[in-house]
């Protein structure tokens, strides 16, 4: 039996914040269906509080906190450059359909595929489900492995590092590549997603993947309004909540345009 999928995130102490992913990978057979399914039931309209309401829970918070305050907006302020490091040439391509997905479908967010790790901002670490450990160890220290790896079983894990304007300075995200085509595709779009900004899980909002019980494998509709709100050049790092809401209205109206154009919305 499927368990749902599960997130922990948190700001550490070096002014960091990490997501991690469970998932039980479903059959082979239902992998490809699944991802079809999902988007032939795809809720595609949404109202302004719908919206909203979805954007303030993910954006601002963190659903576990050990330092730093998370009342206010992250994101990145410069382009985003990724880099995948791993052995599996498919899994490689597969990031680089999914960034540039992303690219096409946020705005005003600069993200691209990079040769070279010194010229990133954002490493996708590929790795078998044996060294998952081995590797969170290497990323975030024996002690904080140990803990997750205690409480926890995790598919895939992201985390960014902050300054002191909350300005995303790099992420971290770590990805299994022997679980099966959609629990990779799944974990690769909401990590990658997530390491831009939207840290917060909430299991108030039934249409987004930041959500522990909604696994989705690709860009969905809703999950593209929150994006592409964050990344509106109107709203910045280190924003409050009130001085979010007093640009929302006119920020949201340009995003609604968008959204439809991309995705070929009906009125």
């Amino acid at each position: 039996m499927n368990r749902p999928r599960r997130h922990i995130a948190f700001i550490a102490a070096a002014l960091a914040a990490l997501t991690i992913s469970l998932a039980v990978p479903p059959t082979a057979a239902a992998e490809l269906p699944a991802i079809a399914a999902r988007q032939k039931a795809e809720k595609k309209n949404f109202t302004d509080s719908e919206i909203v309401d979805g954007f303030m829970k993910t954006a601002f918070g963190a659903e576990y906190h050990l330092a730093g305050r998370v009342d206010r907006i992250r994101k990145y302020e410069v382009p985003v450059r990724v880099f995948a490091d791993g052995a599996r040439a498919d899994r490689k391509a597969q990031i680089r359909r999914i960034v540039a997905d992303i690219a096409a479908r946020v705005k005003h967010l600069d993200i691209a595929m990079v040769d070279d790790n010194d010229d990133a901002n954002v490493l996708v670490k590929l790795v078998r489900d044996r060294d998952l450990y081995r590797t969170i160890s290497a990323f975030y220290g024996g002690a904080r492995a140990k803990e997750i790896k205690t409480t926890l079983d995790p598919q895939c894990l992201s985390g960014f590092r902050k300054n002191e304007k909350f300005e995303i300075e790099h992420s971290d995200v770590i990805l299994t590549v022997d679980n099966g085509d959609f629990v990779f595709l799944d974990c690769a779009y909401e990590e990658l997603l997530q390491s831009l900004g939207p840290i917060n899980d909430t299991a108030s909002v039934p249409w987004t993947m930041f959500n522990d019980n909604v696994s989705m494998g690709y860009f969905d509709v809703y999950d593209q309004y929150l994006l592409n709100l964050l990344y509106d050049p109107r709203i910045k790092a280190g924003m409050t909540v009130q001085e979010v809401r007093a640009v929302l209205p006119a920020v949201l109206a340009d995003v609604r345009a968008w959204v439809k154009q991309v995705n070929n919305l009906a009125e």
